[in-house]
């Protein structure tokens, strides 16, 4: 799971998210035909790592009853402010390795790579295990994951790693200082493991730092295509897709995602 150096950095990461994740191309579009489905049946939706809401809040303004769940208060508390005054959706802080709701749902989705948050094996197995038993019969499990560039991963592995480098600037949602954004990668192949560094700073006018916030090491899983096969059929699914983008294109070699499309073994036909 994420970890911060400090509270303060945690907090800001919190509040300016929405501010420099992009939504990707057709994405919620694609939840939206997945959700009305689930909807028609009677079934809500749950997403695992909900964030402060960006997909949830998109879905539940469709009028779909929805449970956001994330392990972070911080993003939770963005997230419940969006909410005010709704009905259909309701936020839970938990682990996605060991939750317990008591309840099923027809669709279950994992945005925006956070799957590879999850490091070994036995956590990825009780990840996909604690979801199977929330998910109604024939429901779905969309997992998005990064279909992995093994060209920049040899970048980071090697010369390019842990080197910081300026990504881009974004303007702070509720101070309007304009902050500016350096990250450093690495990887290590022993066990597929990146690693993200990043430093906010505040500038002025002339460019110059006032103010600084620093992410502690971010820790990702690289997953590859046969490993997620292996890893889903053990914990007794049934892979139904595996697209390369949210259009439904097939998985190539110079795809930029994993759209994994899956149910359970005893929603078969």
């Amino acid at each position: 799971m994420a970890k911060y150096i400090t509270e303060r950095a945690r907090e800001f990461y919190a509040e300016t998210y929405d501010a420099v994740v992009p939504d990707w191309h057709g994405e919620i579009d694609f939840y939206r035909q997945l959700a009305a489905e689930a909807n028609s049946r009677g079934e809500a939706v749950l997403e695992i790592a909900c964030g402060t809401g960006r997909v949830t809040m998109r879905l539940a303004q469709e009028g779909i009853n929805i449970v956001g769940l994330d392990f972070s208060p911080a993003m939770l508390s963005v997230a419940r402010g969006k909410s005010l005054g709704m009905d259909n959706v309701r936020w839970v802080q938990d682990d996605m390795r060991s939750f317990d709701l008591g309840e099923t749902f027809g669709l279950v989705i994992i945005p925006g790579h956070s799957f590879q948050n999850i490091l070994t094996t036995e956590d990825q197995v009780a990840t996909l295990e604690s979801i199977k038993r929330h998910l109604a019969p024939g429901g779905v499990l969309v997992v998005h994951l990064d279909n992995l560039d093994l060209h920049w991963l040899g970048e980071i592995s090697g010369e390019r790693g842990g080197v910081f480098e300026t990504v881009g600037s974004f303007t702070h949602p509720k101070t309007g200082q304009q902050i500016r954004t350096s990250q450093a990668w690495s990887y290590e192949p022993a066990t597929q493991t990146a690693t993200l560094q990043t430093v906010w700073e505040a500038v002025n006018a002339a460019g110059e730092a006032i103010d600084r916030w620093e992410s502690g090491p971010l820790h990702f899983h690289c997953a590859f295509r046969f490993e997620m096969v292996h890893l889903l059929r053990r914990t007794g699914y049934v892979i139904d897709a595996v697209y390369g983008d949210f259009f439904r294109h097939e998985l190539q070699k110079d795809s930029s995602e994993m759209v994994w499309v899956v149910k359970t073994e005893d929603s078969k036909s």
